[in-house]
């Protein structure tokens, strides 16, 4: 027969091991900070997302970057050290998760980011080969502007943009796109989040006398180039990137974002999808799902982002739980290559097929333009 003190051994060591059998998942986001209006709709999607995949229990553990870089490497660093996560998803800016590429693939903890600009991703090189996103690239949503800036006839663009990764990886893909379509790009400016003026910026576009302005910037900090150049006259047509694609920059912009022009995500406008698109249903899906829990008209793109990440770990977990216990070194490398592996995940925003060489794998059906239309979002045949 054990004795007492045995058997409480026995059952700490039990205790510590069905602790270790959790899948750990750690979560940075934006949730205040200039990219607030992007990083609340992915926390509140955490609560959306499966207590259970696989028949293991997943334990999320979400904290705040506050906008701010060197924020997200201490918090990806401490999801790492301290809560020893198998995953981790975030960040919601591009500068923050670039800065946490070193961070994931120095500890070999597969990372998810929400942030947009391709550079995050690519190359797929040794740093970046456990770093995966869900959000479209400026590389496909730039090249969807230029292709609607060329159906409306314009010759040239103007450029103001976030004075950081974000803003440069959209100029870099404005460039490229618009030369490819012969529109010139006659003027560059930028301007930093958390700015409250670029009347100066606006008024050396304005000189260029160009025919349309895309604005690289997301969430709120967006509009107010916009109302300075509705304020300053301008008439021709004004884009903006898949970063303004929520409600609040609606609502913050009022009558000033009006016309607005940009690409976004199928789930932005999913009740408008014809019943062929296979978005359609899981657009709605996470609609219905997050307005239930938020109230009516809450739901963003941004949000979204989060969504797909969770039907990426449902899809590629119970893989890794075939080869390796979560807590794991080993788990860990098989959740890096079973995301790696991962094919045809119909997504809120798109269908994805990933690879060594590409660790997004959307394509073109992963955007539909639309356009600011009475205070709401309507998608552009």
């Amino acid at each position: 027969m054990m004795r007492p003190a045995r058997l409480l051994l026995t059952a700490l060591l039990a205790s510590s091991s069905l602790a270790l059998a959790d899948v750990r998942v750690g979560v940075v986001v934006s949730s205040t900070g200039p990219a607030a209006s992007l990083g609340i709709p992915e926390k509140n999607t955490v609560a959306l997302l499966p207590q259970t995949i696989g028949g293991q229990k997943v334990v999320y553990t979400i904290l705040d970057d506050a906008s701010d870089t060197t924020a997200a490497v201490t918090a990806a660093r401490k999801l790492i050290q301290d809560n020893k996560v198998d995953l981790i998803i975030g960040t919601t800016t591009t500068p923050a998760s670039l800065a946490m590429i070193d961070v994931v693939s120095e500890a070999k903890v597969p990372m998810i980011s929400l942030a947009a600009s391709e550079a995050i991703i690519k190359p797929v090189d040794a740093r970046r080969a456990w770093v995966f996103k869900t959000p479209q690239t400026d590389a496909i949503m730039a090249a969807a502007i230029a292709q609607n800036m060329q159906q409306n006839k314009i010759k040239t663009v103007g450029y103001i943009g976030f004075n950081d990764a974000y803003g440069e990886g959209w100029l870099s893909e404005l460039q490229k796109n618009a030369a490819a379509r012969g529109i010139k790009v006659v003027a560059t400016e930028r301007y930093g989040r958390s700015d409250t003026s670029v009347t100066g910026q606006i008024l050396k576009i304005l000189a260029a006398r160009p025919d349309a302005v895309l604005i690289g910037a997301s969430g709120v900090p967006a509009v107010l180039p916009q109302k300075t150049l509705k304020d300053r006259g301008y008439t021709g047509k004004i884009y903006q990137t898949h970063g303004v694609a929520n409600a609040d920059f609606l609502r913050v912009g009022g009558k000033d974002v009006e016309g607005a022009i940009l690409p976004a995500g199928p789930v932005l406008v999913a009740d408008q999808l014809p019943a062929t698109n296979p978005m359609r249903a899981m657009g709605l899906r996470y609609t219905q799902a997050y307005e239930a829990k938020y109230g009516q008209n809450s739901v963003s793109t941004f949000g979204a982002h989060m969504w797909d990440a969770g039907l990426l770990m449902q899809k590629a977990i119970p893989v890794a739980l075939k080869k390796a216990k979560p807590g794991t070194a080993e788990f860990r490398s098989a959740l890096r290559d079973a995301l790696e592996g991962t094919k045809n995940v119909i997504g809120a925003h798109g269908i994805f097929n990933l690879s060594a060489q590409d660790h997004l794998g959307l394509d073109a059906r992963s955007r539909v333009m639309v356009q600011v239309e009475n205070g709401t979002w309507q998608l552009l045949k």
